[in-house]
């Protein structure tokens, strides 16, 4: 992947005739948006004597609606797996609990859904919890329903706080496609909205808007199908990827753009010797950005938007 290493300011744009990123992006990410298929977060978290990596994917389609949480185990190179059935219209089957070991010790996984309040996403707005419990401590806990977490799992926070290190998700859209962003550590989400023109007189062009700000503007995508820049977020700085490769070249729904959101800067950004890339795996499923010459691992967007008729 080429690396642009180009520095554009988040600037509201003004000009005679305004084009579609212009028209109030994030009214129409609102109104256009449809629902996800899937979002996963992956944490780190300290279980007994070793890190280990925690995948909450949360999964809505037509098969099926529900929350799967993935404990790795490296010493047996598999993963402890609970899934949760979200669509079941029974309320006794929205609480529960899944106990597994590992290492010898037992490890609970406790939810609620039965207050749970939903809307596009797959994950809920409110009225929920899912914890991750081991010795008493929690490791890992989502929803806004803490208190009642607690209570239920008579445990403590842990003394260490899970990280989160990245969130991969698939949207589905025709020129439209809207996620949000985790762009600055410990602050919320920002509204990333994502419009193209592939098809007309002109050449193809897309735009990337971040809280109803253009972010970027990519003309002649033929040429630029792959790239990134950097641009700055109430003055910190954020490093966009994409490769629209399959979107232009490929049949449609064959294959999703691939956008990857990375807040901050590499330390060796300008190093000749050092390789930042985003690599397609086999599956292509999925990307993994390398650094080669980075000790840390900085926290990750990947947004998988597929182009629908």
């Amino acid at each position: 992947m080429p690396t642009a290493n180009s520095l554009v300011e988040v600037v509201p744009m003004s000009i005679p005739e305004p084009p579609p990123w212009k028209k109030s992006s994030k009214d129409k990410a609102i109104q256009n948006l449809t629902p996800h298929s899937s979002v996963t977060y992956v944490y780190q978290t300290k279980l007994g004597d070793s890190f280990r990596s925690v995948a909450v994917t949360w999964c809505k389609n037509l098969v099926e609606h529900s929350l799967s949480m993935s404990v790795e185990e490296p010493s047996e190179e598999n993963k402890f797996t609970c899934k949760i059935d979200l669509a079941s219209g029974q309320s006794w089957g929205k609480k529960g609990l899944k106990s597994f070991e590992i290492e010898g010790a037992r490890v609970d996984i406790y939810w609620d859904f039965r207050h749970a309040k939903f809307s596009t996403n797959p994950q809920p707005c409110s009225g929920y919890y899912a914890a991750l419990v081991y010795k008493k401590e929690v490791l890992l806990l989502l929803g806004d329903l803490t208190n009642d977490a607690y209570v239920r799992t008579k445990s403590k926070p842990s003394s260490e706080e899970a990280t989160l290190l990245c969130k991969k998700e698939n949207v589905q859209g025709k020129k439209l496609f809207c996620t949000r962003a985790m762009l600055e550590e410990g602050k919320p989400e920002h509204d990333v909205v994502i419009e193209t023109s592939l098809s007309g007189p002109d050449d193809p062009e897309m735009w990337i808007s971040i809280d109803g700000m253009l972010a970027s503007r990519i003309m002649n995508l033929n040429w630029k199908f792959r790239g990134n820049e950097i641009v700055m977020v109430n003055n910190l700085p954020v490093q966009i990827f994409w490769d629209v490769h399959d979107w232009l070249f490929n049949n449609l729904g064959s294959g999703p753009a691939v956008f990857i959101f990375k807040p901050g800067i590499s330390e060796h950004t300008n190093d000749s010797n050092s390789r930042e890339c985003t690599e397609r795996n086999e599956d292509s499923s999925s990307y993994d950005l390398v650094d080669e010459n980075s000790s840390t691992k900085s926290f990750l967007h990947f947004l998988y938007a597929w182009r629908m008729d």
